[in-house]
């Protein structure tokens, strides 16, 4: 099993959504990302030089979702990967995304998408 890092809970308020008015109102999302990276160089020196910045895949994520605007969860989730697969030296990618409590007749949490893509 390779080595992973992760990223939980990165919360916006965003306009995405299949509706006119979801997409006017906006709502809560909330990202996970897995990121497939071979830690040992930064174990053994600990040096954040040998490993991927959290805190840049976060403010990456959090742009992607709050300067975009897409019909539907799956188009942003997909664009993320791309995006972290783009820009960090990670093997492998998933990212999570929940759309929070949903406008949905029947009550939920949350709805959402999970992709694992690689290079």
């Amino acid at each position: 099993m390779p080595d992973s890092i992760l990223i939980e809970g990165i919360t916006f308020h965003a306009y995405h959504g299949a509706s006119d008015e979801e997409q006017a109102v906006g709502h809560r999302y909330s990202v996970d990302v897995v990121l497939e990276y071979d830690i040992r160089a930064a174990a053994q020196s600990d040096d954040l030089s040998h490993t991927i910045n959290y805190s840049a895949v976060a403010k990456r994520v959090l742009a992607i979702g709050t300067e975009n605007q897409f019909r539907l969860i799956e188009t942003l989730a997909e664009r993320i990967a791309a995006d972290i697969l783009q820009n960090f030296p990670a093997s492998a990618v998933e990212v999570t995304v929940r759309k929070l409590l949903p406008p949905m007749k029947v009550p939920a949490q949350a709805t959402g998408v999970k992709i694992r893509r690689e290079r």
